[in-house]
This record gives C-alpha cells, sequence and structure tokens, in this order.
C-alpha cells in the first residue's frame, strides 16, 4: 500500500519548535481531510490536528495555540507547526491521508 513520508522530527528542548512535513507519494487532492497524529510510547494513537479541504482546521486540546497544520497542494505536502514544544509532546507523530496506510512516523523528542 502507499504510505506518505514524514520528516522533521528530531531532539529538541522544551520551548523549542519543530515543523514536520508529510509528502503524498501518490495520489493527493486537495479537498481532502489531511490529519496529524501522534503516539506516545505505551499509550495509543491520538488525533492532535485536522485540516479540512477547505481549510478549516481543528486541534486537541492539548496542542491548541502551540500547533499549527498548514498544506502546499502544490508540493502535495501537509505540515505541522510545533511551538513551546513540552516533555509531554514526545511522540511518534503521524500524518493520514485518505486511501493511504500509515507511514513510518517521525520521531519528536522534547528533553532537556
Amino acid at each position: 500500500q502507499v504510505q506518505p513520508v514524514e520528516s522533521g522530527g528530531g531532539l529538541v528542548q522544551p520551548g523549542g519548535s519543530l515543523r514536520l512535513s508529510c509528502v503524498a507519494s501518490g495520489n493527493y487532492y486537495s479537498f481532502w481531510t489531511m490529519d496529524w497524529y501522534r503516539q506516545a510510547p505505551g499509550k495509543q494513537r491520538v488525533l492532535v490536528a485536522t485540516m479540512t479541504g477547505r481549510d478549516t482546521t481543528a486541534y486537541a486540546d492539548q496542542v491548541k495555540g502551540r500547533f499549527t497544520i498548514s498544506r502546499d497542494n502544490a508540493k502535495k505536502t501537509v505540515y505541522l507547526q510545533m511551538n513551546s514544544l513540552k516533555p509531554e509532546d514526545t511522540a511518534v507523530y503521524y500524518c493520514k491521508m485518505p486511501t493511504y496506510s500509515w507511514g513510518q512516523g517521525t520521531q519528536v523528542t522534547v528533553s532537556s
């Protein structure tokens, strides 16, 4: 199955920022709803951000005001800008595109 390709994760200190990218390797439609999920060690995968085809966004309460989802349709890419990172944001981050299977994710570690 076709997977998206996530990147941009890494180790960052509390209060720092990262921008994650997710590129569609196959079909991509601007009307798709795109999601970012995360999975912390020992926990279930949870939705953190959503952007509809009309660019309406929604966020989990834990990241509201700190994370921003955006997209560049010409590049078939969805982004997650993460600011004011906290240790509890540590997780593997995945994007989800319609018809695509889960990708490998990108690890984000927030630690001093």
